[in-house]
């Protein structure tokens, strides 16, 4: 684990605890935050850890926070974390994942009852005294023995991937249901990130009860967990979702969602809270406090210093239909959902156009037959024709890949005649014959570079040694990013999501070679890769790197994952000019060339 990874995973567990032992929530946000700031770097913080002035000129990261910084790094240890542990029961931030329970009620769960574990949460609900609890009813109780053995059963969270179609498919069914005038899904999902915990749909309808019955009636529910007047939840089985392919090894059998029914008047504003962050609604909280008026689900309002609730007592709200009137009403420009994470987004004057799937014109990464994709040559270029792209690169693997097929120079000088022969029968789309091109340990790559030379597109990737320490693996990437033949970085990592880490090497280095190197950095649209993270993509864009977006294409169906490619990006704020896949065939072409000198 890298520094920055146990500096994150330290500063998360002290946020916790602090809230758990009551502590001040200005400490408990400040650690919170440091987390998030030093999980979106592209740096080591250990290059600087005993500078306490460069530390506290990194936004998010004030005074205290940097002595622990210097304290990890002179002793890898902090101590206030390790007061913290002494004090809080390990087990309880395990319970804080049950959901349904947040550090209030675990909080009394620990102090009054002394449960330290989830087996402790068992024994209070067997023997009942939880119910002794304030607002823990018999249906909470009944929903929490629900929450814990789904917890135990699911195991981990949903990659976007997954659970994006999931969504669709209810938010199509619920437009479908008489009544219903707006669907749509929230939370994590609509901000696309990578992973979620739960999928969270929103509508208005004029028939409550015909919905409520659609949505507890669907197909694959397995528990309805609640039916309420404005809120249902239930569970869905995963059961025919192929487990193995996605990392679940069979493991999260069922997902949970939660139906909202929200008033018209409303839909912008209960939209905007559900999606989040919940870090993004503080500040806009925060700001609409500043200029007198409270922000809630239900609307924008004047504030009047009532106890009750502006929307209860009839208070008319100055925005709340839509998401643009609130963030026009703030003063502010329209922020889209992808970029709700508290990262700056509330500071520019105006948002750049984030990049779009239909900006793409162009895939450079695709396999077909000839290495470990399913598609012939063929098959492949009729299927990027059919997605009206103007160019396709055909980048089968390199030798070194010999359990994925990958081709040795004579076979690929063979395909590159193939490709050519097929260029003189195919109109309407640019051929070009490239490869994958393994990075091997030491950071050369799997053909000289008489032989690269030959090729149309070079895509560079690391395929083994995917546990080098990160001095080595930045060393390697940066080895391959000046070779002069490589168009494109591919899945620069290596991780998969949940199933492997992948190279931790200094981005930020990475990022500098690329842009003087004039190469792309692949954000791999396979939703098990997503690699380049949105946050190195943000790094890139500030640092005005080429970015290219490839579905890494195996099989017809690939070509879907671009959109998760896109939602990456734009979490990244990618915008279309950055993007080599949506350059015209004219301006890619020549970038391409331009390698070749």
């Amino acid at each position: 684990m890298s520094f920055n990874d146990e500096l994150v995973r330290r500063f998360e567990q002290m946020a916790q605890m602090l809230e758990l032992t009551g502590a001040n929530p200005f400490r408990v946000n400040a650690h919170a935050r440091a987390a998030r700031t030093i999980d979106d770097l592209t740096s080591d913080l250990g290059e600087i850890a005993g500078d306490a002035k460069a530390l506290i000129a990194i936004p998010g990261i004030g005074k205290g926070i940097a002595e622990k910084i210097g304290e990890f790094a002179e002793t890898g240890k902090i101590g206030e974390h390790l007061d913290l542990l002494a004090e809080v029961p390990a087990g309880l931030l395990r319970v804080l994942e049950v959901p349904g329970l947040g550090p209030k009620k675990v909080a009394l769960l620990w102090k009054d009852l002394g449960v330290e574990d989830i087996d402790g949460l068992k024994r209070v609900i067997a023997d009942g005294s939880i119910l002794g609890l304030p607002r823990m009813g018999a249906k909470t109780v009944e929903n929490l023995i629900a929450s814990i053995a789904f917890m135990e059963s699911s195991g981990q969270r949903l990659h976007l991937g997954i659970a994006a179609p999931i969504a669709e498919a209810i938010v199509e069914r619920m437009e479908s249901v008489k009544g219903v005038k707006r669907a749509a899904y929230a939370g994590s999902l609509r901000r696309g990130r990578e992973t979620i915990g739960d999928i969270d749909v929103l509508i208005t309808t004029g028939d409550p009860d015909g919905a409520r019955e659609a949505f507890t009636t669907m197909p694959g529910m397995t528990e309805v967990l609640a039916k309420g007047e404005s809120k249902s939840s239930v569970r869905l089985s995963l059961e025919g979702i192929d487990h193995a392919r996605w990392g679940g090894d069979g493991a999260a059998a069922q997902v949970q969602v939660d139906l909202r029914i929200v008033p018209e008047a409303s839909w912008g504003a209960a939209l905007m809270y559900f999606s989040g962050s919940k870090e993004h609604n503080v500040r806009l909280r925060e700001r609409a406090q500043k200029q007198g008026l409270t922000l809630n689900e239900y609307g924008l309002y004047p504030e009047d210093g009532e106890d009750e609730p502006p929307q209860k007592r009839g208070v008319k709200a100055k925005a709340g239909k839509t998401e643009e009137d609130i963030y026009a009403a703030l003063g502010l420009a329209w922020v889209p959902p992808e970029i709700r994470e508290d990262r700056g987004e509330l500071d520019v004057e105006q948002t750049p156009r984030l990049i779009e799937a239909g900006d793409i014109r162009a895939e450079l990464h695709a396999h077909t037959t000839a290495s470990d994709g399913s598609m012939s040559l063929e098959e492949l270029v009729a299927e990027a024709k059919a997605r009206k792209f103007h160019t396709i690169a055909v980048t089968d693997h390199s030798k070194s890949s010999a359990q994925a097929g990958g081709l040795d120079e004579t076979r690929l000088r063979a395909q590159r005649a193939q490709i050519e022969a097929l260029r003189e029968t195919t109109t309407g789309i640019e051929i070009l014959c490239g490869c994958e091109v393994d990075i091997l340990g030491d950071g050369s790559l799997d053909y000289d570079d008489g032989f690269l030379a030959e090729l149309d597109v070079v895509v560079a990737s690391p395929h083994v040694a995917l546990s080098q320490e990160p001095k080595k693996a930045t060393a390697r990437l940066l080895k391959a990013i000046e070779n002069p033949y490589v168009h494109v970085l591919g899945h620069p990592t290596g991780r998969l999501i949940n199933r492997r880490k992948g190279l931790e090497p200094a981005m930020d280095e990475i990022i500098a070679a690329a842009v003087e190197h004039d190469v792309a950095l692949e954000i791999n649209a396979h939703w098990m890769r997503l690699d380049l993270r949105d946050t190195h993509v943000r790094a890139a864009v500030e640092a005005g790197a080429k970015i290219a977006i490839d579905c890494d294409d195996h099989a017809p169906g690939d070509f879907d994952n671009l959109v998760y490619g896109v939602l990456t990006g734009r979490r990244g704020w990618l915008t279309p000019e950055l993007c080599v896949n949506t350059w015209t065939k004219a301006k890619l072409h020549k970038w391409l060339r331009s390698k070749h000198g």
